[in-house]
């Protein structure tokens, strides 16, 4: 339940985000909630992946490299998704960040 929960609410979000930032376009709330699933499969899935092949350069930068990951991830979503468009990276970067602490906000007194 708390996964589902968790998906209403990361796409309450991402629609609310689409709405404030101008690079990032959603054209509906259930377009919102795939986009949130895929969001969640991709980064169970391929995130990881990238972590491990980017040790190196997560090391040197300090792990500000994740925060480029992050943007991949979204950008991948949004690829996955018909009706959700991000204008570039740097719209990626920003909506990943946003999107991390509006949820980490939300859900930081919800331990299960």
């Amino acid at each position: 339940m708390s996964f589902i929960i968790r998906l209403l609410v990361t796409g309450a979000v991402a629609f609310g985000l689409a709405h404030l930032l101008k690079g990032i376009h959603i054209d509906t709330y259930w377009t919102a909630l795939i986009f949130a699933l895929v969001l969640a499969i991709v980064n169970f899935i391929v995130r990881p992946l990238l972590i491990i092949l980017t040790i190196p350069l997560t090391i040197v930068t300090l792990g500000l490299f994740l925060l480029v990951i992050n943007a991949l991830m979204v950008m991948l979503a949004s690829r996955l998704v018909d009706g959700i468009q991000v204008d570039g990276f740097w719209w990626a970067l920003l909506f990943s960040l946003l999107l991390s602490i509006v949820s980490s906000l939300l859900f930081s007194g919800k331990e299960e």
